[in-house]
């Protein structure tokens, strides 16, 4: 683990009483050779996203990024070991050392980019709507000041609308099953978040429809490691780009997405190689 010596005298890091997270300056991480000789690599995942991350009947991680997990360690030579995140708190698990890796379907934003570290992307994003199908929101620009959407907390969704549409109220949630429950019971009249999760919910739920289907830019969600974490950042992009070659996320999508989304988005959200449209 990475250590800070200030005047000769080497401080563990670790978090306050409060839980703060650790600042820039304080952030902890392990070296791709300290990866190597512990034999386990700490991989940030959600545990209730079906079809990206989730624990299955079984009680074993399943869906695309624990695919890419999963050959990510067998690269490496190494274990794995999975840790439930919520979106609110992906970058902390990152600064103070509890994982040494996020595939939590983690957005790219400028802001994000202060505090961590990311690798080339291997999927599009963007942000979605989804409502009630007797209720269907299509627009925000003519929304009711007594309705409130849905959103997770510490997600581009909360970000995106705070910004953008700051009289629309928030009902935020700590967790993606939490929000569910809320659309379900009417506690809001929309719910905000990545149009990849919002077109999996409708087409797993009867009564829901994507008013919405793409709500401000199109981003990409790309593995995230610790600020400064160069060792692990240079293997995970070369890794990704040699997958690439073999077009591993194609055949991730295969297996983990074509059952919720079919064939006809695989090419629109699968970025192969680190390669985006509009870096080509």
């Amino acid at each position: 683990m990475k250590k800070l010596t200030i005047a000769g005298v080497t401080l563990a890091l670790a978090l306050t009483a409060f839980g703060a997270a650790a600042s820039a300056e304080d952030v902890v991480y392990r070296t791709l050779d300290e990866i190597k000789e512990d034999g386990t690599i700490h991989i940030g995942v959600f545990s209730d996203k079906n079809p990206f991350g989730y624990v299955d009947e079984n009680g074993e991680y399943a869906g695309y990024d624990i695919y890419f997990g999963n050959r990510l360690a067998e690269d490496l030579g190494v274990e794995i070991d999975y840790v439930s995140t919520e979106a609110a708190n992906r970058i902390e698990y990152l600064q103070t050392g509890k994982v040494d890796l996020i595939l939590a379907n983690f957005t790219v934003t400028p802001e994000r980019a202060e505090e961590v570290d990311f690798a080339l992307p291997y999927m599009n994003v963007s942000l979605g709507v989804i409502s009630p199908a007797d209720n269907v929101v299509t627009s925000l620009e003519d929304w009711n000041a007594d309705d409130s959407m849905i959103v997770i907390s510490g997600t581009t969704a909360e970000t995106y609308l705070t910004a953008n549409y700051p009289d629309i109220k928030l009902q935020k949630y700590d967790t993606y099953a939490n929000a569910k429950n809320a659309l379900e019971n009417g506690n809001g009249v929309a719910w905000a978040n990545d149009n990849t999760e919002v077109i999996a919910f409708a087409n797993q739920y009867e009564g829901y429809t994507v008013g919405i289907p793409e709500l401000g830019s199109k981003d990409t969600i790309a593995p995230a490691v610790s600020k400064g974490n160069t060792t692990l950042l240079d293997w995970i992009n070369d890794e990704i780009v040699a997958l690439g070659e073999e077009e591993f996320f194609h055949k991730d999508y295969d297996e983990t997405l074509t059952e919720t989304y079919g064939e006809e988005f695989k090419d629109a959200l699968v970025v192969e190689g680190g390669v985006t449209e509009a870096a080509e």
